[in-house]
């Protein structure tokens, strides 16, 4: 018989290895199965009645899938009107967002003048000034111009995102400046150096800043609830928040199929840049 048919032992370096490797595995199921648990009982309340969440509510199944909550939802409100006003809301902000975070942090990064340290550290410094601080003046000026209930109101109050420009600020520091100046010398003006050339080499982290921005401001529950003031451009997750208040009490049925509705778009968005931001985190970690 020839040496290849005995299979070499794991010396002890080995199989600590493949032990340790085996138990960072394990554990990470265990906390993503911890935290697709909430979801997971969320659509699985969703498909139930109210008789059965009122009899056993700690019921882990659903007797059958019942569709009955998910017509309610449709019923209760315009769920399309809604839909829609959440995603143009969400796309424009982040558009605009990563349009104007662009040029800023290209300067703050590659150009060279006085104070550009001061200007990054101002831009920093609003990281910690919270929305619900600003948003009394905000208010004031739109309503001073006629904006509110209008979703330019949903839209313009966070097109500019210190977080984003600090981001890509961040990402334009590994960019070699000799690329940059070859396109000067090719004749690239800056404009076209900042949504021309760079765009393709910050792929990761636009995605990933896109995700950031379009999860946040889609699931966003205070500025429109301040700014809206009927379903011309009330947005999905007031929508939600009102079927609780319908009815003599909460039918939780209806509110996890109205939350299921609300998360899904999000997950999808989240599916789909997932391998852009993988991406973005394992080049910032090299």
């Amino acid at each position: 018989m020839s040496p290849a048919a005995h299979p070499r032992p794991l010396g002890p370096g080995q199989r600590r290895g493949v032990g340790s490797r085996a138990f960072v595995t394990l554990t990470l199921a265990i906390v993503s199965l911890l935290w697709l648990l909430p979801y997971a009982w969320m659509v699985l309340t969703s498909f139930k009645t109210l008789p059965e969440i009122v009899t056993a509510p700690a019921a882990p199944l659903p007797a059958g899938l019942e569709w009955g909550a998910y017509a309610a939802v449709f019923d209760a409100m315009p769920v399309g009107r809604y839909f829609w006003n959440t995603t143009v809301m969400a796309l424009g902000i982040a558009a605009i967002q990563i349009a104007v975070a662009l040029p800023a942090a290209y300067a703050l990064a590659k150009l060279d003048f006085k104070g550009r340290t001061l200007a990054f550290g101002l831009v920093v410094a609003t990281l910690l000034i919270p929305a619900q601080v600003r948003f009394v003046p905000v208010f004031a000026t739109l309503a001073e111009v006629r904006l509110v209930n209008t979703m330019a109101a949903l839209v313009l109050p966070f097109g500019v995102s210190a977080f984003g420009t600090f981001l890509l600020r961040q990402a334009l520091l590994s960019v070699p400046d000799s690329l940059i100046e070859a396109a000067r010398m090719d004749g690239a003006s800056e404009w076209r150096i900042v949504y021309g050339l760079l765009p393709p080499l910050l792929g990761p982290t636009l995605a990933s800043f896109f995700l950031f921005s379009f999860v946040y401001h889609w699931n966003d529950y205070f500025w429109p609830l301040v700014m809206t003031t009927d379903d011309s451009v009330r947005t999905l997750p007031l929508g939600i928040a009102l079927l609780r208040e319908q009815g003599t009490g909460v039918r939780w049925h209806i509110v996890m199929a109205g939350n299921v509705l609300l998360s899904a778009p999000a997950l999808l968005v989240f599916a789909l840049a997932q391998r852009h931001l993988l991406r973005a985190v394992t080049s910032r970690a090299a």
